[in-house]
């Protein structure tokens, strides 16, 4: 479904290549209503899971084919269960294999180590222990190879590759046996390590200050609006890269004029944003059903089985389940690294538009195969690296973070709001030191002290 603004120069160019010990959090929730008392619900509370939109609750209840309970329950059990994940991760270091939620409500998070001895400790969380063969790091390592094979060689009919925590393998999804095994003989890794999953499919490009609303590049291609974001005194919004280039002009849903990509990268990472003219104000609100609106809260990455929804201009409001991070796409104008996919359905001209989990903002909509009539499959380029590659700070409901402070300046070790901070980064904030439990851009009222869902006391 790749529209004419996919025909442009950058495909000409691009012809050669072939068109993822805490002691204050609560068990899993049921799917009655959530009655976990409120000290240990500290996870759900710092999310803004304990009190989710509706429009976000209905269109779960939609999609996903729950109960109002059930999808209320699921969105605080993903929350507290990132936050458990986390700490194990720090933890359990190299041994640290994944982590997933599962089940209706997400009740069921399950952590993978390589070292049988880490059982009790796992379990000790709620958690089920999963014994497997390598660690993350490793399976990351595996997946380099086929990241750098597809440099190498084109890669029509392998377009899918990724890390599957809850096989402990690398996935390559092709067209064919033969076609995968080609590609993993060229990456020379060993067939144990790589499974192979036979589709058809293959992924495309979904071309042609409300996150979700249109908006039309150099008055021809149409796709959506991701996130408000700004930088210093400037505004504007987080977008797909393959949408536009730098300088290329913007008009909004009225066709009013509206903006200018300041930044874009595609392929590798499929990211840009778009600086607006002062007739548009960013705003935290991501457009959801029948006119109704989400506001972003910040951007925590949800785990691998976690329920998201995303917004886009041609099929509006639709909501599916994270099937894993760290994804490699060959899409016809080139592979993008790091992508994540989702069972959440989009058609062309959703492109760029917003996924959020909760009100967490988790990334902009690359791409994808299949439809809204028929069910498919998409892939979002994930915020946080979108927000740290570019300078810019997410607009939230909380009082603006400021410009994100440089990432290698003599303050580096000091939290500071605004920073893209992963799991495992250690800071320095009134004097203690704090370990980060989960992926999140900073705000301003999520210092370390005040969020024990991101951040552990070392």
């Amino acid at each position: 479904m790749v529209g004419r603004h996919a025909a442009r120069s950058r495909r000409a160019a691009l012809t050669a290549l072939g068109a993822l010990v805490l002691t204050a959090l609560p068990s899993a929730v049921s799917a009655a209503p959530p009655t976990t008392p409120e000290p240990q619900r500290v996870s759900a509370r710092t999310l803004g899971a304990d009190k989710a939109p509706t429009h976000v609750l209905r269109a779960m209840e939609r999609d996903l084919r729950l109960t109002p309970e059930q999808a209320a329950a699921r969105l605080v059990n993903e929350a507290e269960a990132g936050t458990r994940a986390g700490m194990l991760r720090n933890t359990l270091g190299d041994r640290f294999a994944g982590a997933w939620v599962g089940g209706a409500t997400s009740a069921e998070l399950t952590v993978a180590t390589t070292d049988a001895a880490d059982t009790a400790a796992i379990e000790a969380q709620g958690a089920k222990a999963a014994v497997v063969r390598k660690g993350l790091g490793e399976l990351r390592a595996v997946k380099e190879k086929l990241d750098a094979a597809a440099v190498r060689r084109q890669t029509p009919r392998t377009p899918v590759w990724y890390v599957d925590v809850r096989t402990n393998r690398v996935m390559v999804q092709a067209t064919s046996e033969s076609a995968a095994s080609a590609f993993v003989e060229a990456a020379g890794v060993e067939g144990q390590d790589v499974g192979v999953r036979i589709s058809p499919h293959r992924p495309r490009v979904l071309e042609d200050l409300v996150g979700g609303d249109a908006y039309y590049i150099n008055g021809q291609a149409r796709c959506s609006v991701g996130f408000s974001v700004t930088q210093d005194d400037q505004q504007g919004f987080a977008t797909a890269g393959h949408c536009g280039d730098p300088g290329d002009t913007t008009t909004g849903f009225n066709e009013a004029a509206q903006g200018t990509f300041r930044a874009s990268t595609f392929p590798g990472k499929d990211m840009a944003w778009v600086g607006v003219n002062a007739d548009w104000t960013a705003t935290p609100d991501v457009r959801a059903q029948n006119g109704q609106t989400v506001q972003i809260a910040g951007s925590v990455e949800a785990l691998v089985g976690a329920s998201v929804c995303r917004s886009g201009s041609t099929t509006g409001w639709r909501c599916g389940v994270i099937r894993q991070h760290d994804t490699s796409v060959s899409y016809p104008e080139g592979i993008v690294d790091g992508v994540t996919e989702t069972t959440a359905c989009a058609e062309g001209g959703d492109s760029g538009g917003p996924f959020v989990a909760g009100t967490q903002a988790q990334g902009v909509t690359s791409g994808g195969s299949g439809d809204c009539a028929v069910g498919g499959t998409t892939f979002y380029q994930p915020v946080n690296p979108l927000l740290s590659d570019f300078g810019l700070t997410l607009t939230t409901t909380s009082a603006s973070a400021g410009t994100p402070a440089p990432q290698d300046n003599a303050a580096a070790d000091a939290w500071a709001a605004g920073r893209v901070y992963e799991v495992g980064a250690t800071v320095s904030h009134a004097g203690l030191r704090y370990r980060c439990l989960q992926n999140h851009q900073a705000q301003g009222v999520w210092s370390p002290e005040n969020t024990p869902a991101l951040w552990q006391r070392v």
